[in-house]
């Protein structure tokens, strides 16, 4: 995990969850340990004729890395947060 004492620490990591169709990275702040979802549907960067497969979601998440973390801390400071207590990044949040 990296980060301050104020702001999110986030797993170096990012990993598939083929049940979920997403990509997955953890979250810590204080005594909150989360995890972050990406589904597939938001991976791809614009129209695609096709989904992206897991591993150009996986390429997604390392490409914009800084993106995703940041809209995970807007989330998490909103607490918006899913009914299990995590965050997921919709496709709508990266538009």
């Amino acid at each position: 995990m990296r980060g301050t004492v104020s702001q999110p620490l986030f797993s170096e990591d990012a990993r598939w969850d083929a049940e979920r169709q997403a990509v997955e990275f953890g979250v810590e702040i204080g005594e909150y340990r989360g995890v972050v979802g990406v589904p597939r549907g938001a991976c791809s960067s614009g129209p695609l004729p096709e989904r992206p497969t897991p591993e150009r979601c996986d390429e997604a998440y390392y490409f914009q890395r800084t993106r995703f973390e940041s809209i995970a801390q807007q989330k998490l400071r909103r607490r918006q947060l899913t009914e299990d207590g995590n965050v997921e990044i919709s496709g709508r949040d990266l538009r």
